[in-house]
């Protein structure tokens, strides 16, 4: 369904775990997040970009390598796929699409598309980094610590940042790769702000915000879970249960969390 909508921007969201898709259309050029999860839900975003592109080149920016964020990868062979040099030279590419099978072998799903994993055309290699796709400028920073080989956009002048799996405001922290990355990610964000003017975020999952002070709200919230990750753990816990109305489904996440730290 359609969860958020400008003159700019629409963003879909996907009944699972609140994951996000956002187009931001131009007249030069329509830009796509991580479209995804199921089925009637990839088909939704193909038709709505089939209605809008007309002429235009299709660009796909793959905020990272989760399974769930390059489901619908195949749905779109036209695009041209901009991701980290990360995510382009992955190690387990064929783990990632092994995991895609395993969802659809088990609820049984059938898709128009063959999913693979996404052969990226413009791969992007250091913070500061820009794209120019006709009258917007992107910007590019690494955000590893999730995973890896994650990926922040900046896309002005229209003010939006995609974070990927990061700000959540249904997710605590995921540390899938480093605690230690993870926090500097954090720390980026907060002078993502300080240099550029962000009017709206979209997260990967949950929902789109255009206050500052929400985002805010979402990158200190952030910063107080992983600097508490290794302290008192009930206060921790009691936090993320007021914090966070789905925590119990994640409570597993939150252990895992703990045990990446006390490695790092």
């Amino acid at each position: 369904m359609i969860h958020f909508k400008n003159d700019h921007l629409t963003v879909f969201q996907s009944e699972l775990y609140q994951t996000t898709s956002a187009i931001i259309q131009t007249d030069d050029v329509i830009i796509m997040t991580d479209p995804n999860w199921l089925p009637h839900e990839v088909q939704a975003i193909r038709e709505y970009v089939d209605r809008e592109l007309g002429t235009r080149q299709l660009y796909i920016i793959y905020t990272h390598s989760d399974f769930d964020h390059i489901i619908g990868s195949g749905a779109f062979p036209e695009a041209k796929v901009i991701a980290s040099e990360e995510l382009k030279h992955h190690e387990h590419k064929g783990e990632i699409m092994q995991k895609v099978r395993e969802f659809d072998q088990r609820y049984y799903i059938k898709r128009d598309y063959d999913p693979h994993f996404p052969s990226v055309d413009f791969a992007i290699t250091g913070d500061g980094e820009k794209l120019e796709l006709g009258h917007l400028t992107l910007t590019f920073y690494k955000a590893p610590g999730h995973t890896h080989d994650g990926l922040f956009t900046v896309i002005e002048p229209l003010g939006i940042f995609l974070s990927g799996d990061y700000l959540s405001d249904v997710e605590f922290p995921f540390i899938f790769s480093s605690y230690i990355d993870y926090k500097e990610t954090i720390k980026k964000s907060e002078a993502i702000l300080q240099q550029h003017m962000i009017r709206i975020h979209v997260p990967g999952h949950g929902s789109v915000t255009d206050k500052q002070d929400e985002l805010m709200r979402r990158i200190e919230e952030s910063r107080y879970y992983l600097d508490n990750l290794l302290q008192d753990n009930e206060t921790l816990e009691a936090f993320c249960r007021e914090r966070y109305d789905f925590y119990e489904g994640m409570k597993s996440i939150h252990s895992n969390n703990v045990e990446a730290a006390k490695r790092e």
